[in-house]
């Protein structure tokens, strides 16, 4: 499968290489062309950007808020805190290892039945939880079925964007990705009020009725073929081809369906193997100082609602910190340092977690959930915009699908190690340390790697330029000498030929005569 790989170096001319992917540094136009219509960044679009401000808002909100209940549940159901951690680990595990079947489901159905099924599969399974009486049960129908439904929602939202926006889309990804701090800071205090008024039970109940509004959310996704007009009707053919492609079984059956959604020659190109790397090293930190933050707070002192509430303040950031980071990225300045950018956000995020254990007040716990939600918001501003920024627009479905299917692996163990790591200690200082240490050389892998990266497509730009140089001025001299060579022949031939012998010369002469007379 050929894919076109869009990278933003800084500012040199394109590179094209003779392997499987074609390295292009002017994104915009040929990802329209691949499109065959040029997205409308705009119009419909900004609805679609509002459900998925909802879908991902529930998707990334959810197993952060869950945390207000785990102490309930502790108590009621007799776990461990590693045991309890595993909630939200198996959600966001399935919600990252579900990537590549939901990438499939989304091509073939499309991202608005997805996105209602995801909805409803969030809402039931929340329901179904609410009745549990052990903590297999909650793993199964929290953890697996919520999860999946969450994956639904999240990569279908995803995907609708990259259609719809070209030009404005780091703006429209931060957008759709604030869904999560508005959600975080409205349903973090909402949960230990419904926590303190109908228990964990009831709670769960009604937050399964809450997470039916990601059907709404889906009713907004309009395929992007019904909003947009076609410059030609090339292209509105290309898109008849492409929709009936889609609604029709591919030859080959599953098999060749599920390899071209979990494209492992992605591995061949060195800037997605340096993305996923840094990538995995977040995940695996990014969520524990979440999950934990609640009870860390609480045995510092701090009182129940104040520490919900930290989650909240940091929510309230995020909510701000992620549109304002699509704006910065949009820039000029900055997009085409995209991966930079994204580099100094994570290692920003990791020394937050790195100073966290030193801070005792309140006062400074509220500082440190201020700092959190800039560093936090402007890394997942960033992540999935600069994964298509690598990739581009066609081949972006298949690569969420394979990454967030190896992120699951980190997303499965960071919770779980961070309670075991509390567990055997009976201090919370230690996971800060080990999420931030992690976090930070994540960070910092990546900004090393893309400098080696695009040093290197440097490199090839300049080799190709060189032969392109040479082999033009060999055909320029070969151009030269052939219309030499075509010169003299013209002359000799038009030019008429002087009599070499005096019997020559008198019988021109003789001629000439004649004519005359």
């Amino acid at each position: 499968m050929k894919c076109q790989i869009s990278t933003w170096p800084l500012t040199k001319p394109p590179v094209t290489t003779q392997s499987d992917f074609t390295f292009n540094r002017s994104m915009a136009p040929t990802a329209a062309a691949k499109l065959g219509y040029k997205p409308p960044d705009g119009g419909w679009g900004w609805m679609v950007v509002l459900g998925a401000h909802i879908s991902i808002g529930f998707a990334y909100s959810t197993p952060k808020v869950l945390s207000i209940f785990f102490k309930a549940i502790q108590e009621d159901l007799k776990a461990s805190s590693s045991k309890i951690a595993w909630i939200s680990s198996i959600m966001l595990a399935a919600m990252y290892a579900g990537g590549p079947v939901s990438s499939m489901l989304v091509n073939r159905f499309g991202s608005r039945p997805m996105v209602i099924l995801g909805g409803l599969l969030c809402g039931v399974s929340m329901v179904a939880a609410s009745f549990g009486n052990s903590i297999v049960y909650i793993y199964f129908f929290i953890g697996i079925i919520g999860g999946s439904g969450l994956c639904l929602n999240l990569n279908a939202s995803l995907t609708i964007i990259s259609k719809y926006f070209l030009d404005r889309r780091p703006l429209a990804n931060g957008l759709a990705m604030a869904g999560s701090p508005v959600f975080l800071c409205i349903v973090a205090p909402l949960n230990q009020y419904l926590l303190d008024k109908f228990g964990w039970r009831g709670s769960l109940l009604i937050l399964g009725g809450l997470m039916l509004n990601c059907c709404v959310a889906g009713a907004l996704m309009r395929p992007v073929t019904l909003a947009c007009k076609r410059s030609s009707k090339v292209s509105l053919k290309m898109v008849e081809e492409q929709q009936n492609t889609n609604n029709t079984k591919p030859e080959g059956g599953c098999m060749k369906n599920a390899k071209a959604f979990i494209n492992l020659s992605f591995f061949k190109e060195k800037g997605f193997v340096f993305y996923l790397i840094g990538n995995m090293m977040f995940i695996f930190g990014a969520y524990a100082p979440i999950v934990f933050l609640p009870a860390y707070a609480i045995s510092k002192g701090v009182e129940d609602y104040s520490a919900a509430y930290l989650l909240s303040i940091m929510g309230f950031v995020d909510m701000f910190v992620r549109p304002g980071t699509g704006l910065l990225a949009n820039s000029r300045w900055i997009r085409p340092r995209i991966q930079y950018f994204f580099s100094f956000a994570m290692v920003f995020n990791g020394a937050c977690h790195l100073v966290c254990p030193l801070l005792d007040s309140y006062a400074l716990l509220v500082a440190y959930a201020v700092f959190f939600g800039v560093g936090f918001g402007m890394v997942f501003a960033l992540i999935f915009e600069c994964l298509m920024d690598l990739m581009g627009s066609k081949c972006f479905p298949s690569a969420v699908g394979l990454v967030t299917i190896i992120e699951c692996f980190p997303m499965l163990l960071g919770p779980p190690t961070a309670g075991l790591l509390v567990d055997i200690s009976h201090d919370y200082k230690y996971l800060f340390f080990m999420c931030g240490s992690v976090i930070t050389a994540g960070g910092l892998f990546l900004f090393v790697t893309n400098i080696y990266y695009y040093h290197t497509l440097d490199n090839k730009r300049k080799q190709k330029d060189n032969e392109q140089m040479s082999k033009s001025s060999e055909n320029q001299e070969r151009l030269s000498f052939m219309e030499g060579e075509i010169k003299l022949t013209t002359e000799s031939e038009i030019e008429p030929r002087k009599p070499e012998t005096k019997e020559e010369t008198e019988h021109l002469a003789a001629n000439n005569t004649g004519t005359l007379e």
